[in-house]
């Protein structure tokens, strides 16, 4: 008895001597399959595991309110080392428009990721065949609907009211139709619910390069690889804006956990995984760490209050 004991003592050993930071992580989405987040944490979490850095990660999604009913849930998980979340530009803004006490800032900063343009979209037999000649009818129509998959002071909404200010439209009057992530937006375009839709380039590269949709813009400084589209400056707009997206972890982390944490993150970044999935999805690596992370953030809260306050939509 004391032999198996022993052995079983020693098997034990062994196979804490083989567990990692990351094994058994959990990645939280708080918005639906197919929105922008969903897709870089499902390709994160591939990366994750076929670089080696992590074993058994599990992606699931809790959507609500733009990303606040998940930020929320990440909030009572105090002090839990093996679950992060997913967030970006969306959720700073979903959370100022929220009007609910703030916690974004308790939150331990993981790292920012990725940045990323939005695309203007329109259905494949969209009438307007150029950037130009659909400012020239939403112009003539102020009414005409936009679709984004962002609320008040998401990346998609905050493109659409930058891109409606720099063509001579008020940004109050534009009939900007939310809706909860990329799968529904893309309903709603191919139903004709909206004209046309602003949202991250990597959500809908798929159905523009199967001819489903077709791209007019890029809302980038310069063109980019994935789509043959020119970007709103050069067709004579002056709008440059872009998206990021990062990972939080719980407040209330031992230094021990939050640092464990980072270093898997910043493992995978360097990875050739990880950097292939970036080019193939059109993403600009954007890392940044730690307090750095924190500070970003905090500037970035700042930045959209103000944005929404000139803009006079808020």
């Amino acid at each position: 008895m004391r032999r198996r004991t022993i052995l079983g003592a020693g098997l034990a050993a062994v196979l804490a001597g083989c567990a990692r930071p990351g094994d058994d992580l959990r990645l939280m989405v708080p918005n639906p399959p197919g929105s922008g987040y969903d897709i870089t944490a499902r390709v994160l979490a591939r990366a994750l595991e076929s670089s080696g850095v992590a074993r058994g990660v599990e992606v699931f999604n809790l959507p609500g309110a733009s990303g606040v009913v998940g930020l929320r849930r990440l909030a009572y998980e105090h002090g839990n080392g093996h679950l992060v979340m997913l967030m970006g530009l969306g959720l700073v803004g979903a959370e100022l428009a929220s009007g609910q006490p703030p916690v974004l800032g308790d939150t331990t900063p993981v790292c920012r990721l990725l940045q990323e343009p939005a695309i203007v979209v329109v259905r494949r037999d969209s009438p307007y065949g150029d950037l130009v000649e659909l400012v020239e009818a939403w112009r003539a129509d102020p009414g005409l609907r936009v679709g984004g998959g962002s609320a008040v002071g998401g990346p998609d909404h905050l493109a659409a009211m930058l891109f409606a200010e720099a063509v001579g439209l008020a940004p109050a009057r534009v009939a900007y139709t939310r809706h909860d992530g990329g799968g529904d937006l893309l309903a709603a375009i191919l139903g004709r619910e909206v004209a046309f839709a602003m949202s991250g380039l990597s959500e809908y590269t798929d159905q523009i390069e199967s001819g489903q949709l077709r791209a007019l813009a890029v809302t980038s400084e310069r063109t980019v690889g994935r789509v043959a589209v020119p970007t709103v400056r050069s067709a004579g707009f002056d709008v440059v804006v872009g998206n990021w997206r990062g990972l939080i972890a719980p407040p209330g982390l031992p230094t021990s956990d939050a640092e464990g944490i980072r270093s898997l993150f910043a493992e995978v970044e360097a990875s050739a995984d990880w950097v292939g999935a970036r080019d193939r999805f059109g993403w600009t690596g954007a890392y940044l760490a730690g307090d750095d992370f924190r500070r970003f953030i905090a500037d970035e809260s700042r930045r959209v209050a103000r944005v929404l306050d000139r803009l006079g939509v808020t």
